[in-house]
């Protein structure tokens, strides 16, 4: 299947607006608060910040770091990569980093306002493979969005989690859905499941398992088997694996199947 290029001028300025939300959730921490523990394992709120940076520099074609990185928390060559970057940043003090993240993400906003349609069409590697330019900027605004998550969670502050980025950021949450309900979950053949989110970004996920593969459908062919109702920041972070459901008992209800629900609902993760 082909990916659908998404809109430029839409990508484009919710990245710039969600670059700006982490501007105002760093600028001005002192250094004992920029230090502190994020909900990634290894990593600091420092850390999660200067990751973005580290990425947005390598797609600004800065070379990698040339450097030796060690952590339980280093999984693949990817984790090793963004640790490079993290690690050749640490040295710098919370002011310095925040300094950098303005100036990385405003040469990348010039960048892509001057792409041209074709460039942004243009198939690139990106985490989920080859896919248009277009789609691996939304999932940029995912990671961004998901790494404001992360470093609000560390502070202990709360953020707008709805709205235009969020609702962008979601199709990315979205997309293999499916699979984690077969893999992760166990789902049997013919299953019937819906993922009824309160918000505050509201959805209902509907998902079908046919042929060993579940797929989301817009109406399911008969009552669901089991209903997981929750709130999309818990969903969010269940996808993105920053905790667990048994960390948040009373806050998602199973209807239904509650052995199959039990399941899908601690089988959510997913990497990209």
């Amino acid at each position: 299947m082909t990916d659908t290029v998404p809109d430029r001028a839409e990508i484009t300025a919710a990245l710039s607006d969600q670059w700006d939300a982490l501007t105002r959730l760093v600028d001005g921490l002192p250094e004992e608060r920029i230090r502190m523990s994020s909900a990634l394992p290894g990593w600091t709120v420092f850390d999660v910040l200067a990751h973005i940076i580290g990425t947005e520099s390598m797609l600004a074609g800065e070379p990698t770091p040339d450097l030796d990185v060690a952590g339980e928390h280093i999984r693949n060559e990817i984790g090793a990569l963004n640790e490079k970057w993290i690690e050749s940043l640490r040295p710098l003090a919370g002011s310095q980093l925040v300094e950098r993240f303005l100036q990385v993400t405003g040469g990348r906003s010039k960048t892509l306002e001057g792409l041209s349609p074709e460039a942004w069409a243009q198939p690139v590697p990106s985490p989920v493979g080859m896919t248009p330019y277009g789609r691996f900027m939304r999932i940029r605004l995912f990671d961004c969005w998901m790494h404001e998550l992360d470093i609000a969670d560390g502070l202990g502050v709360t953020v707008h989690e709805g709205g235009g980025r969020a609702e962008i950021a979601f199709a990315e949450l979205v997309f293999g859905l499916g699979r984690a309900v077969v893999k992760g979950g166990g789902a049997p053949e013919g299953a019937r499941i819906t993922f009824e989110l309160t918000g505050p970004v509201r959805r209902t996920l509907h998902i079908a398992v046919v042929g060993g593969r579940a797929s989301l459908v817009e109406k399911l062919d008969g009552p669901a088997d089991v209903v997981l109702t929750m709130g999309s920041g818990l969903f969010a972070r269940l996808r993105g694996g920053r905790t667990t459901a048994d960390a948040h008992l009373g806050e998602f209800t199973i209807a239904g199947d509650t052995e199959l629900g039990n399941r899908l609902v601690r089988g959510l993760t997913f990497t990209i």
